[in-house]
């Protein structure tokens, strides 16, 4: 199966991944990651993010959030590309 973003390892395991504007709303599928991961937005276009049991908020650039492992997420599309360093801990 084929994801919905394009990635690229930058350096030490941090994770450089994109995501175009025109993937589908129903290839962002709710997930959890086997280990907490630290998500900086350096292009938010719009997207937002997802944790369990709370409603979506906005991604802004140049923030940081925290995802703890084996918490279910999801992104939902915006109207521009996304790009996030992904640093797992």
């Amino acid at each position: 199966m084929s994801r919905p973003y394009r990635e690229q390892i930058i350096d030490g395991g941090r994770r450089l991944r994109e995501f175009n504007r025109d993937v589908r709303s129903e290839e962002l599928e709710w997930h959890m990651d086997r280990s907490d991961r630290r998500v900086t937005v350096i292009e938010d276009g719009g997207w937002q993010l997802q944790l369990e049991s709370g409603l979506p908020f906005p991604l802004t650039s140049g923030e940081t959030y925290d995802i703890p492992r084996e918490s279910w997420h999801r992104v939902i599309r915006g109207h521009s590309d996304l790009k996030i360093v992904i640093d797992e801990t």
